[in-house]
């Protein structure tokens, strides 16, 4: 029966707004954490980026779910059919049989029992044969190309869509973590809630993203690199008619600043609680950012400036975490902070 004995690897960034799938250092699966449900049957119509174009836009029959709220799963059998879809990507071409797997999943430090049960719970329904779980700041230090193992202190900032986790580490463990349910999904939450009070006008959630995508900013100046205004539509919240907004990075800066301030306190609170041995080799090495969140503009000047330890964004800050866990993969038998 060795013949039929096929074992596919894969390596998941199970996040609040986008789920990223390597398989062999590759990724094969980049796409918005959104899956579409018929009413009626409940069975899936689309996952993924297809779902995403359908997100605000449904009639009765079809409703669209994102499965993840704050970086744990908030619909059970959402999640779990969003899963299935998300891997089925992987296993293209067609064959006989699906292939048992293994997987390592990346988890928010801060999660509880109940919550990494039910992250493994809805791998193992998808077909997860082997399922593994690794810690999401672990799996993004890993990505980033720290030593991880290694007897220094290293800190990692990974923002998310839903939660922010803030982790040193030194050798292969985490000594101080800080993981706050504050992240993107705020960040687009404030720009919502600011376009209404301040200009009166209605957007959605989808448009809240795009004015953070394109004039999103940590500072009120940001000199040479200041983005053009961004030019926002939608009704009147009194009048129902059209309206034509531009809208700078400055009144983004300014909305979103209250967001930020609380991400700063949690990250001098995790400095707080770590050992000053430690806490020099931070000072030395800098504090690393990942994650969506990290390419918010001027926000590593806007750290660097409050808490006087230099902040490097990653290279690749949305697939850290999902090419740590891929190496994790590679390394299951020599990494003792994985979990089974």
């Amino acid at each position: 029966m060795g013949f039929f004995s096929f074992v596919q690897e894969i390596a998941m960034d199970l996040g609040t707004a986008n789920t990223i799938i390597i398989s062999d250092d590759k990724i094969v699966v980049d796409e918005p954490s959104v899956v579409a449900l018929d009413r009626r049957t409940d069975k899936m119509i689309a996952v993924g980026n297809e779902a995403k174009m359908m997100y605000e836009k449904t009639h009765e029959n079809i409703r669209t779910i994102r499965p993840l709220r704050d970086g744990v799963i908030a619909d059970f059998s959402a999640c779990e059919q969003m899963m299935r879809g998300l891997i089925k990507m992987v296993h293209t071409g067609s064959r006989l049989f699906s292939p048992s797997l293994r997987m390592v999943i990346g988890v928010p430090s801060g999660s509880t029992e109940v919550e990494l049960r039910a992250v493994r719970d809805s791998a193992e329904h998808a077909d997860g044969r082997d399922v593994y779980l690794i810690f999401e700041p672990m799996a993004a230090a890993i990505g980033i190309g720290i030593d991880v193992e290694a007897p220094e202190g290293n800190m990692i900032v990974d923002i998310g869509g839903g939660s922010t986790e803030i982790a040193v580490i030194s050798l292969g463990g985490i000594v101080s973590n800080n993981s706050i349910r504050t992240a993107g999904d705020d960040l687009t939450a404030d720009i919502q809630e600011y376009m209404a009070r301040q200009h009166n006008v209605k957007v959605s959630e989808r448009m809240a993203e795009r004015i953070k995508i394109n004039v999103g900013s940590a500072l009120t100046d940001l000199g040479s690199e200041a983005p053009e205004d961004y030019v926002v539509h939608g009704p009147n919240r009194i009048t129902a008619l059209p309206m034509e907004v531009p809208v700078c990075y400055q009144e983004i800066a300014h909305c979103i600043d209250k967001t930020i301030a609380k991400i700063e306190n949690a990250v001098l609170s995790a400095l707080e609680n770590t050992p000053p041995e430690l806490y020099a080799d931070i000072v030395k090495n800098g504090i690393y950012l990942s994650g969506g969140g990290a390419q918010l503009r001027g926000l590593d000047r806007r750290l660097t400036d409050k808490i006087n330890i230099p902040f490097h964004v990653a290279e690749d800050p949305l697939h850290s975490v999902a090419r740590g866990a891929g190496v994790a993969l590679k390394n299951i038998n020599r990494f003792s902070f994985l979990m089974r």
